[in-house]
């Protein structure tokens, strides 16, 4: 089986575009790169608004470290990556704008260094084009900027299948070990689930070509970003297992389930496809999603006829079990669960792209040139649209819980205080107090400890505008505001200003 691998895989070393070692000449690659990211940078933040406030999940992760308000309740399927990432920002502003600003410098300094892994494996011209139409996806715009682990596990997925391809070309390249044991441990300090299915290929793969050092490499690198995970399984989630089982709950239980149509679905815009239903996005929309796959498939064709074919080969299975779990195993939907494979797959897809625009027959070259240049023009239309009307939609939503929170301050609701009920985890964060619930993904704690907590400190529960308040909570005064009723406790009203 070995062998059959190095077979397939080693085509590119006997290439005669390629150099003896199976890579590729680099032309001035380095500055082509970074003017990709540079403008990845600069579009999110013209595109993505710095004030557009913290999303829910957000919220929850920023509060782990920031002074702004007590950390929200921390489900079993999060990881500890993301508090980090932001707590050079978060923990000393409470400032959207310039946590925005940080994530998206970092972001674009990501994109940089994971293209420019794969500077040997492709010519420079094809990772320009491969970043730029990652960048570009609506979806990457607006969570490059956001606290939210998946970007930078698309990041590590890049980074692990290039330096790969790197240290099973050359054992000498120590560069490469450490890359793969720093992308790996990135991704399993983001979502450990996530880095074994993005590093599943590779890890298969090493070991029919006893491949040891990269094996040890990536284990090394999942066991460190995943460690914390571990560690807390067992000291607040009743053990690995039990967590492991907890966030399947979670999700829906994982098992199979089609999530291709939520998929689609969640592609105009829906941050959150839970529960899936509604209309199909205008075809126009998601048209990008069915003509991704023949490119990717067209860019292995071309990688085949070339004789390289693992640089093509290895991303395309990193995406392909990176997306499995996603399409196949859970009853909902969200776009930025794809962004891995996206980041993977956008290589093959440019490799396609530049061959096809120089088409070796001089009749179809304008036809060839033409179709490529409406099909990404329609493209960059399409994705600018749906950026545009997410992020006002978003911003919108955002807006109406920080006046909530300022409605709540009038009644009397001001730290230290406490928030239960209809999305009393962000609405919380904004108010600067604790949240709290008694059922559901994020129970902690019981409707007798929100009611000894009411006689202590400022309480609210949240409801529809026509909803019904818990039991502990129905004889407090009531306040519409908005699409929500307000049951604020009397030690509340007591200390509120009119």
């Amino acid at each position: 089986m070995a062998d059959g691998a190095n077979a397939i895989l080693a085509g590119g070393r006997r290439s005669g575009a390629t150099l003896p070692t199976g890579r590729v000449p680099r032309v001035g690659g380095d500055g082509l790169l970074a003017a990709v990211a540079a403008a990845f940078t600069l579009a999110q933040l013209l595109l993505v608004r710095p004030g557009m406030g913290l999303g829910w999940d957000e919220t929850v992760y920023v509060s782990q470290v920031s002074p702004h308000a007590p950390a929200a309740f921390f489900s079993a399927p999060r990881a500890r990556g993301v508090p980090l990432l932001v707590a050079p920002v978060a923990s000393w502003s409470s400032s959207t704008a310039l946590l925005r600003v940080y994530l998206a410098l970092l972001s674009g300094l990501a994109l940089y260094l994971a293209l420019r892994v794969w500077r040997d494996r492709f010519p420079s011209r094809v990772l320009a084009v491969a970043g730029a139409l990652f960048a570009s996806l609506w979806v990457t715009l607006f969570y490059g900027p956001q606290a939210m682990p998946n970007y930078w596990v698309a990041v590590g997925a890049l980074v692990c299948a290039g330096c790969f391809l790197r240290a099973r070309a050359d054992r000498g390249d120590h560069a490469a070990l450490w890359g793969l044991v720093v992308g790996a441990a990135l991704m399993a300090w983001m979502r450990p689930m996530d880095a074994v299915w993005a590093v599943l290929p590779l890890l298969v793969l090493a070991v029919l070509e006893r491949h040891w050092r990269p094996l040890a490499a990536l284990l090394a690198g999942l066991v460190a970003g995943a460690a914390e995970w571990v560690i807390e399984a067992y000291v607040s989630y009743g053990g690995l297992l039990q967590r492991l089982s907890d966030a399947s709950a979670i999700q829906g239980g994982l098992g199979r389930h089609l999530a291709v149509t939520d998929q689609l679905r969640s592609l105009g815009g829906r941050a959150l496809c839970r529960p899936c239903t509604g209309a199909m996005p205008n075809p126009v929309i998601i048209a990008w999603w069915f003509v991704l796959p023949l490119l990717a498939l067209l860019g292995l064709a071309v990688a085949l006829r070339a004789r390289r074919m693992a640089p093509t080969l290895v991303p395309l299975a990193c995406a392909a079990t990176a997306a499995f779990p996603y399409l196949f195993m859970i009853g909902y939907a969200a776009p930025r669960f794809l962004l891995p494979a996206y980041a993977l797959l956008a290589l093959p897809v440019a490799d396609a792209l530049v061959h096809l625009v120089p088409a070796p027959n001089r009749t179809w070259r304008p036809v060839t040139v033409t179709l490529v240049a409406l099909g990404l023009a329609g493209h960059l239309a399409v994705q600018y649209a749906v950026l545009a009307h997410t992020v006002d939609r978003t911003t919108a939503d955002h807006r109406a819980w920080d006046r909530t929170a300022t409605e709540l301050h009038r009644l009397g609701v001001r730290p230290p205080c406490l928030l239960t009920g209809e999305q009393a985890v962000p609405i919380a964060f904004y108010t600067g107090c604790s949240s709290a619930a008694t059922q559901g993904h994020n129970a902690n704690t019981t409707e007798a400890g929100i009611e000894r907590t009411a006689r202590k400190m400022p309480v609210a529960a949240l409801t529809t505008a026509h909803g019904s308040p818990p039991a502990y909570a129905r004889t407090w005064p009531s306040h519409r505001f908005g699409s929500l009723r307000l049951y604020v406790a009397p030690t509340a009203q007591k200390g509120s200003r009119p």
